[in-house]
């Protein structure tokens, strides 16, 4: 039997897919039409595609807002499908963006291998990197409280007496004695405390989750390994092992991962000239944010001890000569 390979591009936004094909023998991809983006859609897309006998399809579609959820319906119906980077579908001209346009170079693309696919998270993997985005949330929710409250007491000119760091237990007590004459200015302060206090709870019951899954989730021996190394605790841990999680494992060399992460210098070259900037800051900025955080432990001179003793406790020796 004659197996046929069709190259199919999908354009996937909310409401609908758009397809393109680009078959093995043709020059130019085409557009097929689109779908509506649920399951039964694609099942149907699937077995129009394929119903001429020894027709294999191949599919790729960018990584974006939606998900991972076609990918897996794809591999439910036993078709080969690959999600890419955004970044490797940037043209030189975007004065003319449409979705139809989208999916044929897509599909070209996807048929010439010039797209990069990238690792798809199991859904264990991802419900960790949903943990510990929706922490990283709170956090940025937590300062922005923060932020307002402190907008609102300097428009009414209230400081301590003496000075004190901010947000301390000092801090609190002194917020306690605050009182304001029109009730609608003591509603606001009231309210702005209760978000600070309920952002700080919701925080809390965050990481009380990445605990049980650092012993109990499929990437606890790889969060427990992480947590061994110096400025590397609990939450930057769980957020490289939920980032990276098996992926890790396809950087023969640490140049290639910060590659990956984008904390390489931007470089300019030309003849026998060379000029070199700041990070290129592409790919995941999670993994960037907390790599930096724990890089600046390294100033300090290394030693085992306290925590890190602890966290040592039943590591294999390979583990901990890294360490």
């Amino acid at each position: 039997m004659k197996y046929v390979k069709k190259f199919v591009g999908l354009d996937v936004s909310k409401e609908k897919i758009v397809v393109a094909i680009a078959g093995e023998d043709q020059l130019e991809a085409r557009y097929w039409g689109s779908i509506a983006h649920n399951k039964d859609a694609v099942r149907k897309l699937v077995t129009q595609l394929s119903k001429e006998e020894g027709t294999v399809l191949d599919v790729c579609y960018e990584a974006g807002p939606t998900g991972f959820d076609l990918y897996r319906w794809l591999l439910e119906m036993n078709v080969d499908c690959n999600v890419v980077a955004p970044t490797a579908m940037l043209q030189s001209n975007r004065r003319i963006k449409t979705d139809k346009r989208d999916a044929i170079r897509l599909a070209h693309l996807w048929r010439v291998r010039e797209l990069t696919s990238i690792y798809v998270p199991t859904p264990e993997d991802e419900a960790l990197r949903d943990l510990a985005r929706a922490r990283e949330d709170a956090v940025q929710d937590l300062n922005r409280h923060k932020q307002r409250l402190g907008k609102f007491l300097l428009r009414h000119q209230l400081q301590p007496v003496k000075k004190m760091a901010l947000w301390t237990k000092n801090y609190e007590a002194w917020l306690d004695t605050l009182k304001f004459t029109h009730a609608g200015e003591q509603l606001a302060f009231q309210e702005y405390r209760h978000s600070i206090t309920e952002t700080k709870e919701r925080i809390a019951r965050y990481e009380k989750e990445m605990e049980n899954q650092a012993t109990q989730g499929s990437q606890a021996p790889l969060v427990e390994a992480f947590m061994s190394l110096r400025g590397v605790a609990l939450i930057t841990a769980s957020t490289l092992a939920a980032e990276l999680g098996p992926v890790i494992q396809q950087f023969s060399h640490p140049q290639h991962l910060m590659s990956y992460c984008g904390l390489v210098p931007s470089e300019s070259s030309s003849g026998g000239g060379r000029w070199q900037g700041g990070i290129t800051k592409v790919g995941n900025a999670h993994l960037r944010r907390v790599l930096v955080e724990a890089a600046w432990q390294y100033r300090y001179t290394p030693g085992v001890r306290g925590k890190m003793r602890t966290r040592w406790e039943g590591l294999p020796p390979e583990i901990q000569a890294v360490s």
